[in-house]
């Protein structure tokens, strides 16, 4: 067996907040949620603090990151606005995320190759603060190389495309977008970036997807809100943690 690297789960807390936000109130309560993640498995809780405040609340990421026991995530998009609070904030992480008031989750990567004048700059606040910066970006070559330039410690494939193929069961869609984050994982990993993964992730496509041996952690909401539903939280995250561990497994048994 070859040596694997440990595969974090970082599991996103916004659409509990979603839930909450949808009736008033205060349930249910985005901290206490990721408490049962943690609880249960999660070594990392992830949380996007929107211009709109469509979910997460500036309350919410005050409350995370005094209460939870695991490294807070703090996703948002690249803005003097979020730098403040980020630094005010004082995170583990920062994934600067594309961000559109019109669409309904994050669509597409950051195009860092066509921004790099202005990602470098917020960038480099945040590493000097303390703050390790991730950049979601789709799989693509010039993507990645810009990541590097400007200095970003870690990369987050965007898994959205090839998790819509697969449910959509277009099959050739699915394996050329399986193979754009195949090479695009090892050529991060090249060029001395930690890499991540996640949108659109459930536990089929995790257990896929955890045995690339480049890739050290998952960030996965929606779907574990959503299996919430019907199971509860915390089995979710155990069963997703368990589907993560088959696929690691594969990973260390390749040749």
């Amino acid at each position: 067996m070859k040596p694997v690297p440990p595969l974090r789960l970082g599991v996103n807390v916004d659409h509990v907040a979603t839930l909450r936000n949808a009736r008033g109130g205060a349930l249910p309560d985005p901290l206490r949620a990721a408490k049962l993640a943690i609880a249960a498995g999660a070594d990392g809780i992830t949380a996007h603090l929107r211009e709109d405040r469509r979910h997460i609340r500036d309350e919410d990421m005050a409350r995370l990151k005094a209460e939870i026991s695991k490294p807070l995530n703090f996703e948002m998009a690249a803005t003097e606005e979020m730098v403040a609070i980020a630094l005010k904030t004082g995170p583990h992480a920062v994934c600067l995320v594309p961000e559109r008031r019109e669409e309904r989750t994050t669509e597409g990567g950051l195009d860092v190759a066509g921004q790099q004048d202005a990602l470098a700059p917020v960038v480099a606040r945040l590493a000097e603060a303390g703050i390790r910066v991730s950049l979601f970006i789709a799989a693509e070559p010039r993507q990645i190389e810009a990541a590097a330039r400007i200095g970003a410690p870690v990369i987050e494939i965007h898994t959205g495309a090839w998790c819509d193929a697969v449910a959509a069961g277009r099959t050739g869609e699915a394996e050329a977008e399986w193979e754009r984050i195949r090479l695009g994982a090892a050529l991060a990993r090249a060029a001395g970036l930690e890499v991540h993964a996640g949108h659109g992730l459930d536990y089929a496509t995790a257990e896929r997807i955890a045995a690339l041996g480049e890739i050290v952690e998952l960030n996965i909401g929606h779907f574990l809100v959503g299996e919430a539903v019907f199971v509860g939280l915390g089995q979710a995250v155990r069963t997703m943690r368990a589907a993560m561990d088959r696929g690691r497994a594969r990973a260390a048994a390749a040749p």
